[in-house]
C-alpha cells in the first residue's frame, strides 16, 4: 500500500506514520489485507525522526493543487488528511484559515477523484463542529453548530468527505477530535494550546498560564488513543459505517480543575503550583463555545476507546516524552 500523511510534521503525523510502519499491514478500499510499501509525509516542513526506508517526505503548501499532486499519484490507496491551520490561528487570520482548511480539502479530495481505484480518506475534524446551545451530553445525531471559523472549516470538510463517499470518488470517514493532551513541543495558535501546557511546562519546571477559570470543562483524549481511533477509524469496513461518516472519537469529560487535581496526584503539589490562571477573553469566547461531554456510542461501536482518566493521561505524557 502506498498511504499519504498530510500534516506528516507534526507530532500526530510522526506518531501515526510509526504506528502504520510498525503494524506492516493495513486494509484498502476494497477490503483486501496489504502490506504497507511506502508512506508519504507531507507538510510545509519536512518531517524529521521518523526512519524508515518505507518513507519518504514531500515539503509545500498543501493548498497548492500541484503540490497535492505531486503528493497523490495514481497507485494512492490512502490518504490520512492531518494538515490544518488551528483553532485560534483560524479565527484570528479568516483567509488563511479558509484557504488552508478548505480549500486544499477541496483539492485533496478532487485529486482522489481522479486516481484509477478509490482511495480511502481519513479526514481529522473536530468536535469544534459543535456549539451554542448544547445539551449536557451531546449525542452522535447532534447538528452541526459551529461557533468558530475553524469549526464551520471542519463541518463543510466532513460534507464533502460524505459527499464524495457517496458519489463512489473515495471510501471517506471524518474523525470528530476531542481537544488533544498533552501534546508535546512548544505552544500554538490553537485555541486549546493551554490544555497541554498547564502541564507541559509545570512538568518540564516552567510557569504555566491558564486562559480560562478553573470550572471550564473540556472533552480530552491522548495522543495514544487519538492514533488508536485514527487507524480503528481507517480499517473499519464500509459496511460497518452504518451511521454516516462522521465518527464523534470517544474521549473523557474534565474540567481545568480536574486537570490539575491529576497533575497534582501525579507530579506533587511543587508541580502543580506553578499554574497560575488570568483570564484571556479572546480564548474564552472560543471554547466556550465547544460541547464538553459526549455519548460517542458509535465510535465506541466501531471499537475506539477513551483514556480510563486524565491521571493516565499524564503519566502517559511522562513515559512518552519525559523517559526517553
Amino acid at each position: 500500500m502506498r498511504i499519504v500523511i498530510t500534516g506528516g510534521a507534526g507530532f500526530l503525523g510522526r506518531r501515526l506514520a510509526r504506528a502504520i510502519l510498525a503494524r506492516g499491514q493495513l486494509t484498502d478500499a476494497s477490503g483486501a489485507r496489504r502490506q504497507v510499501r511506502e508512506v508519504l509525509l507531507v507538510d510545509v516542513v519536512p518531517a524529521e525522526n521518523v526512519n524508515d526506508p518505507r518513507v519518504r517526505t514531500l515539503a509545500g503548501d498543501i493548498a497548492d493543487p500541484a503540490l497535492v499532486a505531486a503528493s497523490v499519484s495514481n497507485d494512492t490507496d490512502s490518504v490520512f488528511h492531518l494538515a490544518a491551520v488551528v483553532s485560534g490561528e483560524a479565527e484570528a487570520n479568516f483567509d488563511l484559515g479558509w484557504r488552508v482548511n478548505f480549500d486544499a480539502t477541496r483539492h485533496l479530495l478532487e485529486r482522489c477523484r481522479t486516481l484509477a481505484r478509490p482511495p480511502k480518506v481519513v479526514f481529522t475534524s473536530s468536535v469544534a463542529v459543535f456549539g451554542g446551545a448544547l445539551p449536557d451530553v451531546v449525542p452522535d445525531t447532534q447538528a452541526l453548530t459551529p461557533q468558530s471559523s475553524y469549526g464551520a472549516q471542519k463541518a463543510v470538510g466532513e460534507l464533502l468527505v460524505h459527499d464524495y463517499t457517496r458519489k463512489g470518488f473515495l471510501d471517506g470517514r471524518s474523525l470528530r477530535l476531542p481537544t488533544v493532551s498533552v501534546r508535546p513541543g512548544k505552544p500554538n495558535k490553537a485555541a486549546s494550546s493551554f490544555a497541554s501546557g498547564i502541564l507541559r511546562e509545570p512538568l518540564a519546571g516552567i510557569d504555566a498560564v491558564c486562559p480560562v477559570p478553573a470550572d471550564t470543562r473540556m472533552w480530552l483524549l491522548s495522543p495514544r488513543r487519538v492514533i488508536e481511533s485514527l487507524l480503528i477509524g481507517h480499517e473499519a469496513p464500509a459496511s460497518a459505517l452504518v451511521h454516516g461518516r462522521s465518527i464523534n472519537v470517544p474521549g473523557i469529560s474534565v474540567t481545568v480543575g480536574g486537570m490539575l487535581d491529576a497533575l497534582r496526584r501525579v507530579a506533587g503539589d511543587a508541580v502543580a503550583a506553578k499554574v497560575r490562571f488570568a483570564s484571556d477573553p479572546a480564548i474564552e469566547r472560543i471554547v466556550r463555545t465547544w460541547p464538553r461531554d459526549f455519548d460517542p456510542a458509535y465510535g465506541r461501536s466501531l471499537g475506539m476507546q477513551a483514556d480510563p482518566d486524565f491521571d493516565a493521561i499524564v503519566r502517559q505524557y511522562i513515559d512518552d516524552e519525559l523517559r526517553t
